[in-house]
């Protein structure tokens, strides 16, 4: 028998609600079970185009009179035989009977209610427009590039411990005592490929054990250089010179910056990036907010210098200076101003040389605090007195006062050692007593604070010594390096 069987979802009309059928429970039966002998075939849509085959199956139904119908090759719906042969050409509607009651002769007495349910055929794939997909796969990459940019930079070593070093401990609960002049080497670490720009302890007393050391080889470093004297890791997420980077005050991040222009915020024990951000020009100096912990300082190539905010990953402050270059930042202290110093050096003056800064009004205090013809590549500030110092490159330290207008000491010259264009830093020790600087021939020149006098020179490089740094705890410990990439601690 070839007939057709055509059904419309509403070939039941509204005029049809009072008519009732009479159909003969073995005359289903018999016509359904010939149709079970022939597969049907439809557009399932939920197929998406997709020419499905299913295979109807006659099942008895224990449970009430009349027979079921199973699809195979799909979920088994169960589908009641008084729903008459609709059943079988749409099997992905579910129909419902609570609305239907059954006579005694057969008949219904009211319109059959059917639900729509969309089925998911296993096998087949839903169709996705393109733009969709264009979107899902844009997503995925930049996903993917974003972990790439958070994965860990850090070349492992050994384990970073934050446990207080045996060395340490007696000395946290006193006071600092005076500081002697170190002269026996105790570790001397070669790890660098490059010369190194700058080593500084970390300032949380209790992991004072860590020393940070940046480098022109692309990298910075941890270095237990209390203990052991062993590299504990080494980040390589810049792609040019390390110029400068600074802990944070928690000790737990260290911030750094280049000639990459890139700005890095490094987990110490993770290596992964907490912020990264392009500053536009090459960087040379940082500098951490004393008091608001999310905030730095930073300079380098560019007539501007930026106040940076962690948190938001943007610029909140610029300050103007109209220079080609600034060379190192320094915070007075409660952090409401500070001090740059830049390579403004004209024939005739030097004024913009250092400039002092408002911080929350980007306004210019004073640009006229040193008047003598050199540029300042390093500033210091005294830790018990109102005086800050600046290294020269005329050979000598020059000493000024932190209260405006910034008056030079004209009495005191800390002079003796070389600079001759290297980046030299200088710092004090932490009782005040003592200034200490490198210099390009590799020595190290101890002054006296008060006399300006030098007190001991040491030999400690082969080559330019551009950074000397005394332990914040342990009396009389100092770390140095040099441009060879060479970082040697003293006692």
């Amino acid at each position: 028998m070839n007939s057709s069987l055509v059904a419309y979802d509403d070939s039941d009309s509204d005029t049809e609600t009072g008519k009732t059928e009479n159909l003969s429970l073995s005359g289903r039966e018999t016509r359904l079970a010939s149709s079970a002998m022939n597969p049907i075939q439809y557009f399932a849509p939920s197929g998406l185009g997709t020419k499905s085959t299913y295979k109807m199956q006659t099942v008895e139904n224990t449970a009430s009179t009349g027979t079921s119908i199973i699809c195979e090759g799909a979920p088994a719906y169960k589908v009641q035989a008084n729903n008459r042969d609709l059943a079988a050409v749409y099997p992905w509607k579910e129909y419902s009977n609570q609305a239907e009651t059954l006579s005694g002769n057969g008949s219904f007495s009211q319109k059959r209610v059917h639900q729509d349910k969309i089925v998911t055929i296993k096998g087949i794939r839903p169709y996705i427009p393109k733009r969709l997909r264009q979107e899902k796969t844009s997503k995925v990459y930049e996903k993917k590039e974003s972990e790439k940019q958070r994965e860990s930079c850090a070349i492992p070593g050994e384990q970073i411990s934050t446990e207080v070093s045996e060395f340490i401990k007696p000395y946290l609960a006193s006071k600092y005592k005076s500081t002697e002049i170190p002269r026996n080497l105790v570790f001397q670490m070669s790890k660098h490929s490059g010369p190194v720009n700058k080593v500084q302890w970390c300032p949380v007393q209790g992991w004072s054990h860590m020393l940070l050391s940046t480098s022109m080889d692309k990298t910075f470093k941890i270095w237990n250089a209390v203990d052991t004297g062993c590299c504990l890791k080494t980040y390589s997420c810049h792609s040019c010179a390390v110029r400068t980077a600074e802990w944070s005050l928690c000790g737990r991040r260290i911030l750094s910056g280049g000639f990459d222009s890139m700005l890095h915020l490094t987990d110490v024990e993770t290596g992964t990036q907490v912020f990264s951000s392009n500053n536009e020009f090459r960087i040379s100096t940082l500098k951490f907010h004393l008091s608001e912990p999310n905030i730095f300082i930073c300079g380098g190539f560019s007539p501007e210098v930026k106040a940076w905010d962690i948190r938001n990953c943007k610029v909140i402050k610029v300050y103007k200076a109209a220079v080609q270059q600034t060379l190192d930042v320094l915070f007075l202290p409660e952090g409401k101003e500070f001090l740059t110093s830049t390579d403004a050096v004209s024939r005739d003056s030097a004024d913009r040389t250092i400039i002092a800064w408002d911080f929350h009004s980007a306004a210019k205090i004073s640009n006229q605090i040193f008047h003598e013809r050199y540029t300042c590549p390093s500033l210091t500030l005294h830790p018990r007195e109102p005086a800050f110092v600046a290294q020269t490159n005329g050979n000598y330290m020059a000493l000024f006062s932190i209260q405006r207008p910034y008056r030079i000491n004209k009495k005191k010259r800390y002079e003796g050692h070389k600079v001759e264009g290297f980046a030299v830093g200088c710092e004090f020790s932490p009782d005040g007593t003592l200034l200490v600087t490198g210099s390009s021939e590799g020595k190290i020149f101890f002054y006296n604070y008060h006399t300006a006098r030098i007190i001991h020179t040491l030999s400690a490089h082969n080559q330019a010594c551009v950074s000397a740094t005394f332990h914040p705890v342990l009396p009389s410990v100092l770390a140095t390096c040099d441009w060879a990439g060479d970082i040697k601690i003293w006692q």
